[in-house]
Order: structure tokens, then sequence, then C-alpha cells
């Protein structure tokens, strides 16, 4: 048997052979070279007793006590040997030692019972024998004195023993569950970091939509209106000045809204303070959520953005620009959420804005559908007229995907491409209140 109060194994290992720990290894040896001495001094009367050379019985008590430096590796050897060597009355350090050590090791309970009952027993035993011979008293004095004495050899150690072992095995188990929960801790930081670094792709890409929006569409408009000046500037000045002017409102609508937005970016924006690296310990795994967890930005308020009621003048500043189009509304508007009309709104802008780019020209029809609990838009244009003049606008190439990131962010659903007759279709469904 081999399990001692310390675990074994080289995991953890810091001292030398099977201790755990340097002072271990020491406290074991000092411990043996006492036992040693011990029992070579009481090797002396057992020799004189047994008739052997004072020599054999020092050197016997010698080797005995030292198994002592083994008690951590064997404990139930040890106390085998000392209830073996309890006849010759040496070993009293051994006998005690042995015992406290092998209560408090991870052998079976039953193995340290069976092996407390013996050394009683034991101990009883050459107690008895020995005090009747040297003591003049009643059988029964000397019962109670021997099973005084054993007692006392015998049950201090093992509850002692008993008491250290059940508090290691305590304080291991505390142990393995802070470092879980250590682990835990660690995880839920690595989590929140990654909620953070999402949300802050989140609102990146929100703000990007937003900018897109605005730019594209007011600055589309300005570049139609711009070419229109420059096409009447010469025979038409009326009109070429009623151009001019639509261009300069288009410019203003333009820097309002961008300032609206920059204007939400500085009051969500707050000065980050560096934070100290720490040691890796218990409390600084929970410390480290709370700094993953602040760290991540607030959710952006919804700013008062347009709505559906101004589809309407949405489509006029169209109309100003030369663009034949159409807008048929069905149905009473419902109390919708401010996300659901702002991503509605945006979609028919940025639907204009591609006919204004890639079918200049064309006929155009915008249609508005209330369904009680969703509203439902669409931009359809005709084919493009050929003998239009392209005003040249760049494209990015992200209008759709911008307006399907939109409307499936709000539990919608879009569906965009050519139709049969030569045009386009932009369509879309969203839910009366965002989820």
């Amino acid at each position: 048997m081999t399990m001692t109060g310390e675990k074994q194994g080289g995991e953890g290992r810091a001292g030398p052979m099977w201790w755990g720990r340097p002072r271990e290894a020491a406290l074991d040896v000092g411990l043996g070279v006492v036992s040693a001495a011990e029992c070579g001094f009481e090797g002396v009367a057992f020799a004189r007793e047994a008739g052997l050379p004072t020599a054999v019985g020092v050197v016997f008590g010698v080797l005995v006590g030292s198994t002592l430096v083994l008690r951590r590796r064997w404990p139930v050897a040890v106390v085998l040997l000392s209830l073996a060597v309890s006849p010759t009355a040496m070993g009293f350090l051994l006998g005690v030692v042995a015992l406290y050590t092998l209560a408090a090791s991870e052998v079976p309970r039953r193995i340290t019972v069976l092996l407390s009952v013996l050394s009683l027993a034991a101990t009883f035993a050459v107690t008895y024998v020995r005090t009747e011979g040297d003591v003049e008293a009643s059988g029964t004095y000397l019962l109670v004195l021997s099973g005084f004495i054993a007692i006392g050899l015998t049950a201090p150690p093992v509850l002692l023993g008993l008491y250290i072992g059940a508090r290691r095995r305590l304080m291991e188990s505390l142990q393995e569950r802070a470092d879980s929960l250590e682990r835990e801790l660690g995880l839920l930081a690595d989590r929140a970091e990654e909620r953070a670094e999402w949300a802050r792709q989140e609102e990146r890409t929100r703000i990007a939509r937003e900018m897109h929006d605005v730019v594209a569409h007011r600055v589309s408009l300005m570049v139609v209106h711009a070419a229109a000046v420059q096409a009447v500037a010469r025979k038409d000045p009326d009109k070429a000045a009623k151009n001019a002017a639509l261009v300069g409102d288009m410019g203003r609508q333009a820097l309002t809204e961008l300032r609206e937005m920059l204007g939400v970016l500085r009051a969500v924006e707050k000065p980050v303070q560096p934070v100290q690296p720490v040691r890796p310990v218990r409390a600084p795994a929970a410390a480290a959520v709370s700094v993953a967890l602040a760290a991540a930005p607030a959710p952006a308020p919804v700013e008062e953005g347009p709505a559906l009621a101004e589809l309407e003048v949405l489509v006029g500043q169209s109309r100003a620009a030369g663009m034949v189009v159409e807008l048929v509304v069905q149905g009473e508007a419902g109390g919708y959420a401010a996300e659901v009309e702002q991503t509605a709104y945006r979609v028919v802008q940025e639907a204009l804005t591609n006919c204004h780019k890639h079918a200049p020209g064309a006929r155009v029809t915008v249609r508005l559908a209330h369904r009680g609990d969703e509203v439902a838009m669409q931009v359809e244009n005709g084919p493009c007229d050929s003998e239009a003049k392209d005003a040249g606008l760049p494209s990015g190439g992200n209008g759709l995907v911008g307006m399907r990131e939109r409307v499936l962010g709000l539990g919608g659903v879009f569906v965009s491409g050519p139709t049969d007759a030569g045009g386009f279709r932009v369509s879309a469904v969203l839910p009366g209140r965002s989820g």
C-alpha cells in the first residue's frame, strides 16, 4: 500500500524522491534520526533480555527506527513493522507517528480501523505483561492501567491524523473548486470581450449603412441636378437657378444628417482608461469579466431618423431631379416602431438612388402597403431610356447588401432582382414591431 497523506506522482512535486516539498523530506529524515536513536538505545535492553550481543540489539533498533523515513511512502508497512517490534518494547515514537500518518493518509478507512485496533490490542497486551511483573497489584488495576495506557498511545495520534486528513482533503476540494471557478470566470471574460467586439463591429456596420444612405442619396441627387443646371444654364436661366437652389438644399440636408450622426457618435463615445495588467489569480479573474463588460460599448440610442410620413418628400426630390416616379400607398399606417419606419424609408431611399445611378430616364413605381402588423414596400423601375444621359455616378456595390442587412436584422424579408420587362425590382416586408 503506497497511499499517503500527500498525493503520489510527479505532478506538482518540488521535493526529492516521493516527498512533495523539501521541508517534508527534512522533517521525515529528522524524525527517522530521532526514532533510530531511540530504538538503538532501547535495543540495548532488548539485547540483554534476548541474550544477544549489545551491538546486534543496537543495530537492530537503529534499522527499525530509521524506517520512519518511509512513513509517507508506505504508511501501512511502517505500522505493521511497529506492531511486529512491539513485544521488544522499542519504537514508541515509531508507533505513534506511524499511526498518525496512517490515519491522515488516503488509505481506505477499513484498513486504518483494523490496524488501529491491532495496535491498541498489541499495546494493551505488552503493557499488561510488562506491568504485571513490575507492579504488585490486583488484576483489575492492571487491566485498567493497561487499557488507559493503550488508549492514550493509540487514540490521540489516530484522531489527530483523521482530523488532519479530513482537513487536507477539504482544502484540496476547495482548491479544485477555486481553480474551476477561475477557469469559468476566464471563459466568461473571453466571451464578454467577444460580445464587446461584436457590439463594436455591429455599431460600425450600422454607422456605415447610415453614412452610405445619406451620402449616396443626397449626393446622387446633387449630381443629377448639377448635370441639369449645366444642360439648361444657357437655354433656361430660371430653370437653372431653380436646379441650383435644389442642389443647395440637398447639400444642406446632407450636412444636417451627417452632423446628427456625428453628434450621436460624440455622445456615445467615452474615454477608455488603460487597464493595468494584473496577475491571473482568483479575484482578478472576476475583475477581468467586469473590465470586459465595462469596455463593451453601450447600445447607441435610436436617433430621430426619417419616417414613412416623409416618403412623399423623398419621392418629390426624385421628381424634381427629372425622374418619373409614381407613389402608390395602400392601407392605413399603423403604430410602427421607429426603427421599422426608418428601415422602410432607407430601403426606398436606396432603391431610388440606384434608379438614379443605373436606370436614368426609366419610369419608377414606389408601392407602400400597410397590412396591419406588417408593412411592405416595393420599388420597381422600367427599362432604362437608351437616350437618357448617364449621370456617371459611382457605385460601391453595397446598396443591396445594406438594404438586405437592415431588413433581415429586423426579422423581415428582402427580395431583389431583374424583371421580365427589363427593369429591376426591390421588395421588402417588415414586421410592425422590431424583434
